[in-house]
């Protein structure tokens, strides 16, 4: 029985990938596990033409982006009805990027371009000056430039993608989004994954550092943190990486994540599995047993990376580890949440 026990690599037909994380939880900065609520990135959109295309761009079908060559060249005093002008090297596109948090006007910010016609590639393709509009239709940034497809060496470009590329720093910032800290006499900090637990830990670690009733816990997702009146006018930022800087265990959730088309078992730190015995073609597993015909024994309560394991030093192919681990949560004996990708 010890010798099976012994937890011994042993080859499988598929891949089998086991994260147990049986070692006490890390703890973890409050900057990773939460953020400043409005203090975010904004989304900005616009539209315009990539030029200088090798014969790759839109038909003479696609009637905007001729309508949009119109407008451009009517602005510069050159007159065409759209019906005479046929060319290849022109796509319309439609940009997308993210202006940061506190983004100030003349910083840059990466942009990506993706075309709305029938283009077969945006290759050595120039885009022409365009603004950059937020939800509210206020122009943010002005993109303009080289696109990069960023084609992997050695790749044919017929198989790649061509049709959505970058442009590196390709917008200037021209309209800062308001957000003031000065004068802040609260603020709420949003956790990433909200927990009760968390939630409470992170607030008795604020309180504790920086001062009893600083932080006061409003539900599972956000803390309101209480500035000290000292740092209201001109400290506010500096409080914010204080509390940021501080260190917190956060809680996580009993669960098993399986990925049965790969074998990929995940496991969380806190699973646990009570009494069972399954018994599945020719493998026979007790959980708190003495029958001495099981071929492997475990006491109540182990961990369930202690069983995969074992079981995996038997042999156990993966499709059938997924089985028996279905099949023990179905007994009500894992004591976690079972998710099948």
């Amino acid at each position: 029985m010890n010798n099976l026990l012994k937890k011994i690599t042993i080859g499988i037909g598929a891949v089998l990938c086991l994260l147990s994380l049986s070692e006490p939880a890390m703890a973890t900065r409050i900057k990773d596990m939460a953020a400043i609520q409005g203090v975010r990135s904004n989304q900005l959109t616009g539209y315009g033409l990539v030029v200088g295309l090798n014969g790759t761009g839109d038909k003479n079908n696609i009637l905007f982006t001729r309508q949009s060559l119109t407008n451009m060249l009517k602005k510069m005093n050159l007159h065409f009805n759209k019906n005479q002008i046929k060319v290849k090297n022109v796509a319309a596109v439609m940009a997308t990027a993210n202006i940061p948090p506190f983004a100030r006007i003349g910083d840059r910010i990466d942009i990506t371009v993706s075309s709305l016609g029938d283009a077969t590639s945006l290759k050595g393709g120039t885009l022409l000056m365009m603004p950059m509009k937020g939800v509210n239709g206020n122009v943010y940034a002005i993109a303009q430039g080289a696109v990069s497809l960023a084609i992997p060496a050695g790749v044919n470009d017929r198989s790649s993608h061509l049709l959505t590329a970058r442009i590196i720093n390709g917008a200037t910032v021209e309209r800062e989004i308001p957000f003031r800290l000065e004068g802040k006499e609260q603020l709420t900090l949003s956790l990433f994954r909200p927990d009760f637990t968390t939630a409470r830990r992170v607030g008795d670690t604020i309180n504790a550092a920086l001062g009893e009733g600083i932080a006061k816990i409003i539900d599972a997702g956000s803390i309101r943190l209480n500035v000290p009146e000292s740092m209201q006018q001109e400290h506010v930022a500096e409080f914010i990486a204080d509390v940021e800087g501080l260190s917190v265990v956060p809680d996580t959730v009993a669960k098993v994540v399986i990925n049965e088309k790969t074998g990929t078992v995940v496991i969380g730190s806190e699973v646990t599995i009570s009494n069972v015995a399954v018994a599945h073609g020719d493998l026979n597993v007790t959980i708190q047993g003495q029958n001495p015909q099981y071929i492997m024994e475990l006491p109540g309560t182990s961990t369930i990376g202690e069983l995969v394991n074992g079981l995996n030093s038997l042999g156990v192919q993966p499709r059938d580890l997924i089985s028996i681990l279905e099949s023990i949560k179905a007994a009500g004996a894992l004591q976690a949440s079972l998710e099948i990708l």
